[in-house]
């Protein structure tokens, strides 16, 4: 049995959602390399678990929770902040505390430990934001829906956005590929043990995520055979001077989504 939880519930959409395809057909988006992302900024074992596997930062002893939704916002945050030079600090306890505030989850409760919409997770950091180590909130600007398996739509947004956050349809296999360190690939035969959110972070060789406090590739068949959900999501954070990393004037592509709503 694995030590790591999943907790994304089945994927749901919105007639209201902002759509990634319809942005495209606005602008003229600048293309990518082959190879890009900004992952490096955190160093290898500072992501941190966030609760979503055993966590003493939650309270000693803690086993973790159905929070992946929640602690992958967190992973987000982290490398937002750290692309505009002042990085955010986030435990497991902030990450629960999120989580329970969205679902109802009380830790001592192992019964109230269902997982989150993803869609609700996002409209939270919306309207409230993540709670920080010291009590900040981060809130982000906007999300737009991707269309599942789409790699154009995907290489654009991860580009553009720095992560692309996308829920999955775990197989077992993964669990035992991440724990000996291989890359997540497509087995045959594989079943599904729960949905997990992760956030894509890079481009590289394969696609790199963040999941159970480190980096993690997978292929692009895994992410074509199990993403079921997908999402563009825009945070003012991740700006320095007002552009991001590669220049781009993220205060003008947020108007321009405005005006798609």
């Amino acid at each position: 049995m694995s030590l790591f939880k999943f907790g994304k519930k089945p994927a749901t959409y919105d007639k209201r959602d902002l759509l990634f395809a319809n942005y495209r057909t606005t602008a003229a988006l600048p293309p990518h390399p082959k190879q890009f992302g900004h992952e490096r900024l955190i160093p290898a074992k500072g992501w941190e678990v966030l609760g979503n596997g055993p966590d003493d930062t939650v309270s000693p002893g803690f086993q973790g929770a159905g929070d992946c939704v929640f602690a992958g916002g967190d992973h987000e945050t982290m490398l937002w902040t750290s692309e505009s030079g002042n990085p955010a600090k986030f435990t497991g306890a902030n990450a629960i505390s999120d989580y329970s505030a969205v679902t109802g989850y009380k830790p001592s409760n192992p019964n109230s430990d269902n997982g989150t919409v993803t869609q609700n997770a996002l409209t939270y950091r919306w309207k409230t934001g993540l709670i920080d180590a010291v009590g900040n909130r981060h809130k982000i600007g906007a999300f737009l829906a991707l269309e599942p398996g789409n790699t154009d739509q995907l290489y654009e947004a991860l580009y553009l956005f720095g992560v692309v956050g996308i829920g999955i349809q775990f197989p077992n296999s993964a669990m035992d590929q991440f724990n000996a360190g291989r890359t997540w690939s497509v087995v045959h035969g594989a079943q599904i043990a729960g949905g997990h959110y992760v956030p894509l972070v890079a481009k590289r060789t394969y696609l790199e995520c963040v999941t159970w406090g480190r980096t993690q590739m997978m292929t692009l068949q895994f992410f074509k055979k199990y993403c079921d959900e997908a999402w563009a999501i825009l945070s003012p954070e991740m700006l320095k001077d007002g552009k991001s990393l590669e220049g781009f004037d993220l205060d003008q592509l947020s108007n321009d989504l405005k005006a798609l709503g």
